[in-house]
């Protein structure tokens, strides 16, 4: 079933156009990446598809049904509701139910005053109201809930905080959550990896695999698109092409297409010039003129093709060094790091240890503190304790992913040249030129400036430093996907020493030869790209369950040999205890015995005869030998027990 058809859309602002004769068709369970340059006009199309802009010709068919959920680059949830109250409003309708079966079963509780039609109505009633919730998903929505927050990063928080105490990039995530709990059958995401740390993405990845409606999505993630699209509309020069398959195939279909394309289009050149040269030769002669003509007539009617454009300018640029630093190229020993009075601090007993060339990706969760410790090394923040030493010749350039470093009010031009004023206005510009600020361009003030634009000159500044190690926070953060690619190209070709933090996986396994995972007790090194580091974790994950396994099993069997034993033990203690019941029994017995004897013998008949006295003492020594055995016996069995 077919939920969106765009046929010959086009849009401009002004004089610019932005999207001509634009189309495309989202089927029931596509999944739909968006792809092309930063200001192609994507962003534009898919507010056009959300219904929140207009277009100017062409035609747009939906069903009039069709439930729609947009996540714009930008949205930010803006609620004074707690983090659980925020969510639990997806599902005011099943709230509403649950009070209605409430009110129900409170109605049917009171049979007394009830007659036995109006009980009846009650419990058709009821039941149907029942089966309507639970088909709605009322005894499972709080789970859903529960599910989305944590697959977000929010299972570590009180779900009564008020979103208003929550950071931007936190109301961006919990926006992104709410969405995924409306379940429209189309849900249109822009950039739905901003904010999200490496795990965030893994699991989004899974959720929208398994999403039940239709998705399409604009996102710069080349990783991500490569999890969850299967079919890719790449707008270019206004317009679309469709490729079937993920991102990486669409790469290479996209490529053999060009070839496919100038090979067809040199062909027919080469044809054309052959009837021109023919016509052109004989069309003057009376024996050859009717075939020059027809030749004539030939050409008239070839459909000319267009030279295939390829891809659009990109930037150009690489990065050099001044000189080459030593082998130590930095060394981080024991390091913290913590604000102000908080009562822990952000990391502890941080080390790392870079030697020169190689290439080291910073990673860990949102919050561990992978942005605070490049700024311990640079110096803008002091650590707590510990040493961070830099080696020698060792000249450090920095990006900062939120290009701090340059000024808003200075233009493109003075912003680079200000910080080379020995340079050429002309070989300024041409450095300019290479991220793409051309003509009038270079003398935009840096205030009106996209985010891509603002990371291009941030570029061109940090590889005007030509430092030898660089220190690189989110890099790819705003540029698209062309442009990534450019960076890689120039950071492959870099001759020092890279440490960088990325969520972009993608950039990470194309740069890094290390994997540096940063907790708050410290880091820990894989020696190899993202993929590497990501079996190694997965083999951990699977070490440690079956150690747990391990572990619940030898419970269970010393759980059985502790019960077996506590059985024996319980076996010996009962005839123990028997036992010195009929030590009692003998020894009382035994006393009486004694007695009677002793007794006996002080009887005249029996102390005046020697010989029934001897007989009687006997016995009763040989009484009171047995008594004192069964109470040895008996005082040992007491101890015992």
């Amino acid at each position: 079933m077919i939920l969106m058809q765009v046929n010959g859309i086009s849009k401009a602002f002004g004089a610019d156009e932005i999207l001509s004769n634009i189309k495309l068709e989202v089927k029931e369970n596509d999944r739909i990446a968006l792809v092309g340059r930063n200001g192609a006009g994507k962003s534009t199309l898919l507010k056009i598809m959300a219904g929140e802009l207009t277009y100017d010709s062409g035609e747009l068919f939906k069903p009039k049904d069709l439930t729609i959920g947009y996540l714009s680059q930008h949205t930010a949830l803006d609620s004074n509701l707690t983090i659980w109250d925020e969510m639990l409003g997806v599902f005011s309708e099943l709230v509403s139910k649950e009070e209605e079966i409430r009110k129900l079963e409170n109605q049917m509780a009171d049979t007394a005053s009830l007659s036995e039609t109006a009980y009846q109505k009650l419990l058709h009633d009821y039941d149907q109201l029942q089966q309507v919730y639970q088909q709605s998903g009322g005894y499972t929505y709080e789970a859903d809930i529960k599910a989305v927050l944590t697959g977000l990063h929010f299972q570590d928080y009180d779900y009564s905080t008020p979103i208003t105490e929550l950071s931007g990039g936190q109301k961006t995530r919990l926006a992104l959550g709410k969405l995924l709990l409306t379940k429209p059958q189309l849900l249109i995401l822009d950039e739905p990896t901003n904010h999200l740390d490496i795990d965030t993405l893994g699991w989004l990845e899974n959720y929208l695999v398994s999403y039940p409606g239709a998705v399409v999505i604009v996102s710069h993630d080349r990783y991500f698109l490569d999890k969850t699209v299967s079919i890719v509309y790449e707008i270019s020069r206004h317009k679309t092409k469709k490729y079937h398959g993920s991102y990486s195939k669409f790469l290479d279909q996209k490529a053999l297409d060009y070839e496919k394309d100038l090979k067809e289009f040199e062909k027919q050149q080469s044809e054309i010039k052959k009837l021109e040269d023919f016509v052109q030769r004989n069309i003057v002669r009376a024996s050859t003129t009717k075939r020059a003509q027809s030749r004539r007539k030939q050409l008239e009617k070839i459909e000319r093709l267009n030279r295939p454009q390829g891809d659009e300018s990109s930037a150009s640029f690489s990065f050099q060094i001044n000189r080459r630093s030593g082998n130590d190229v930095l060394k981080i020993d024991q390091l913290a790091f913590g604000y102000g009075d908080a009562p822990e601090n952000i990391f502890e007993d941080v080390k790392l240890h870079v030697n020169r060339g190689e290439r080291i990706a910073l990673v860990g969760p949102n919050g561990v503190g992978k942005t605070t410790l490049l700024k311990a090394i640079m110096g803008k923040l002091i650590p707590n304790s510990g040493n961070i030493q830099i080696g020698t010749n060792v000249q450090i350039g920095y990006y900062d992913q939120e290009q701090a470093n340059l000024t808003s009010s200075k233009t493109v031009l003075l912003e680079l040249w200000d910080e080379y004023p020995t340079e050429n206005e002309k070989d300024i510009r041409t450095i300019l030129g290479n991220f793409l600020f051309s003509g009038d361009d270079v003398l935009k003030p840096v205030s009106a400036l996209s985010g891509g634009e603002k990371a291009r000159l941030a570029l061109a500044k940090l590889m005007m430093q030509k430092a030898n190690l660089l220190i690189l926070d989110e890099p790819t953060n705003h540029l698209d996907i062309d442009s990534k690619e450019v960076l890689e190209a120039a950071l492959l070709d870099f001759p020092g020493t890279i440490v960088f933090v990325s969520h972009d996986r993608y950039f990470i396994n194309k740069i890094t030869d290390q994997v540096a995972e940063m907790q708050r007790d410290g880091i820990t090194i894989y020696l190899g790209d993202y993929d590497y580091y990501i079996e190694k974790k997965e083999e951990e994950a699977e070490l440690k369950r079956l150690q747990q396994t391990e572990e619940v099993v030898q419970k269970a069997d010393q759980r059985k040999r502790d019960f077996k034993m506590e059985k024996q033990l319980q076996s010996q203690r009962r005839k123990k205890e028997r036992r010195i019941q009929e030590l009692e029994t003998i020894i009382e017995q035994y006393e009486l015995e004694i007695e009677k004897l002793e007794e006996k013998m002080t009887e005249p008949e029996v102390y005046q005869d020697h010989e029934k006295a001897l007989a009687l003492t006997e016995e009763t020594s040989n009484l009171k030998q047995k008594v004192e055995g069964f109470m040895e016996e008996w005082t040992a069995l007491q101890e015992e027990a």
